[in-house]
């Protein structure tokens, strides 16, 4: 059986998303492919061409920390990607196909989110599906086939493109945030399913996903239109469970005195009916 390569495609997909402009290199005419070429990288890492060729085919699958860190610098990777880069050099031990683990939100954290009945709150699991939610989470979700599901709303519903305005960028931070992971366990049956599924069922998925963008879920504004309450332009912060790895507590909120904000009591409002 032929072993993953995913060092190797990870450096390629990331080599070719690199202009030699943005890293003070010349053009040098056409090119038969976008990004950098090998050589390229291997200079600004300091390595040969051929090692480096060697880790793009998988030839070669253990380079050192130090290589690794002038990898990421060569290839201009943000933090969250090269610690991506170090654990695809580092992977673990290579363990047989488990059972796929039931996630569960403890009773703190359940009683938390209602306590905040003014705020749309959410807890996700590892691959981004809705494991529990307040009231007014339940409320901003309502009405989609996946409204469980984050990264099947967004690639699988017939309506995620109005429900999220900005879908493109949407769809980029959510394959990056399960890209993410993905790094940290590559063998959940639960992310391997749903990987599989999206990319048998989306070609949007399957564009994205072989990009190999890696986004950590941490705060950003985001653009609803609900199907209720119109426009609501919330900002989130990505909060992880300390005692159970792999989940995150999402909290969203409108800027005060905004339209937003009386969109979402609205919606409140509603929900509570």
């Amino acid at each position: 059986m032929v072993k993953e390569n995913t060092l190797g495609e990870f450096l390629r997909a990331r080599r070719q998303q690199v202009g030699p402009e943005e890293l003070g290199l010349p053009a040098g005419g056409s090119r038969r492919v976008a990004g950098l070429r090998r050589e390229e990288v291997a200079v600004l890492a300091g390595v040969s061409t051929d090692y480096y060729i060697r880790l793009e085919q998988g030839r070669e699958r253990n380079p050192s920390a130090q290589v690794v860190d002038a990898l990421a610098r060569g290839l201009a990777l943000d933090d969250d990607a090269a610690a991506h880069l170090h654990r695809l050099a580092r992977p673990a031990p290579e363990r047989r196909r488990r059972a796929r683990r039931r996630e569960a939100v403890s009773p703190n954290l359940l009683r938390l989110l209602d306590g905040w009945p003014s705020t749309p709150a959410v807890v996700l699991g590892r691959c981004l599906d809705v494991l529990a939610h307040n009231a007014l989470g339940e409320a901003l979700f309502a009405g989609h086939a996946h409204s469980g599901d984050l990264v099947r709303l967004v690639f699988l519903d017939p309506d995620a493109r109005e429900f999220y305005p900005d879908w493109e960028r949407v769809a980029v931070n959510t394959v990056g945030g399960l890209r993410a992971a993905a790094g940290l366990d590559p063998d959940d049956p639960q992310l391997i399913d749903t990987v599989g599924e999206l990319s048998v069922k989306s070609a949007d998925f399957r564009r994205l996903w072989a990009r190999h963008d890696i986004r950590q879920k941490t705060h950003e504004t985001k653009r609803f239109c609900h199907r209720l309450v119109g426009e609501l332009v919330l900002s989130y912060e990505a909060l992880t469970v300390n005692s159970a790895p792999g989940q995150q507590l999402i909290v969203y909120q409108a800027e005060p005195g905004s339209a937003s904000e009386a969109a979402l009591a609205l919606l409140g409002s509603l929900a509570a009916s």
